[in-house]
C-alpha cells in the first residue's frame, strides 16, 4: 500500500487568504478549501476574572433541557442576571411567542452565584449554537459577563480517562439589540 498523499497550498490576495489541501489515499482524493477575510475591525475578547461583573455555575443538563425548549425561530437569547430574582432567566423570541427559563440562586442546579448589579444582554443565536456540542458533553458550566456585556461560557468536560478538562466559548454582545 502507498502512504497517503497530502499538500497544502496558501493564496495571498491583499485582505483575503486562501488555503487549499488535497489528499489522496487509496484512490479516494479529498479536496478542501478555506477563505479567511481580515476583520474590519478586531474584537477585544481579552475577558479576565477582574471584568466579570456577574458569574453563576451550574449544572450542565439544566441548561441543555433549557437550550432544548427555547424557540429557534428567534434570532437572538436574551439573558438576565440580577442580585434580585429573577436572578438568572433565559428568553427567546421568535414565531412561537417568548419563551423564558429562570433559575432561583438557590436552585439545586446552581453551585455557585455571584451577581454585582444587573444585567441583560442580547447574543444571537446562530452564535452560540456551535458551542452547544461542547454543553452535551459537559457536567457543569461557568457563565459569566463582564462590564462590556461579553460573554464567556466555559464548559466543564470529563474524558473518559477520568480527567477533566474545559472548553470556554466568548461571544459579543448583539450590538443592534442592546438595551
Amino acid at each position: 500500500t502507498s502512504a497517503p498523499f497530502f499538500y497544502d497550498l496558501l493564496k495571498f490576495d491583499e485582505a483575503v487568504v486562501s488555503t487549499q489541501s488535497t489528499g489522496e489515499e487509496g484512490g479516494v482524493v479529498t479536496e478542501c478549501q478555506i477563505k479567511t477575510m481580515e476583520a474590519d475591525e478586531i474584537l477585544d475578547f481579552n475577558f479576565t476574572s477582574m471584568g466579570v461583573e456577574n458569574k453563576i455555575i451550574m449544572k450542565s443538563e439544566c441548561l441543555r433541557d433549557a437550550f432544548n425548549d427555547l424557540d429557534t425561530s428567534s434570532q437572538v437569547l436574551e439573558i438576565l442576571m440580577s442580585p434580585d430574582t429573577p436572578w438568572f432567566k433565559l428568553s427567546t423570541f421568535g414565531q412561537a411567542g417568548t419563551t423564558t427559563h429562570e433559575y432561583p440562586k438557590d436552585s439545586e442546579m446552581v453551585e455557585s452565584f455571584e451577581c454585582t448589579r444587573t444585567r441583560t444582554n442580547r447574543y444571537k443565536l446562530t452564535l452560540l449554537k456551535p458551542s452547544i456540542k461542547a454543553l452535551l458533553q459537559s457536567t457543569k458550566i461557568s457563565i459569566r459577563t463582564d462590564g462590556r456585556g461579553f460573554l464567556s461560557l466555559q464548559y466543564m468536560i470529563k474524558t473518559e480517562d477520568g480527567n477533566t478538562c474545559f472548553v470556554e466559548y466568548l461571544c459579543a454582545p448583539d450590538e443592534n439589540n442592546e438595551d
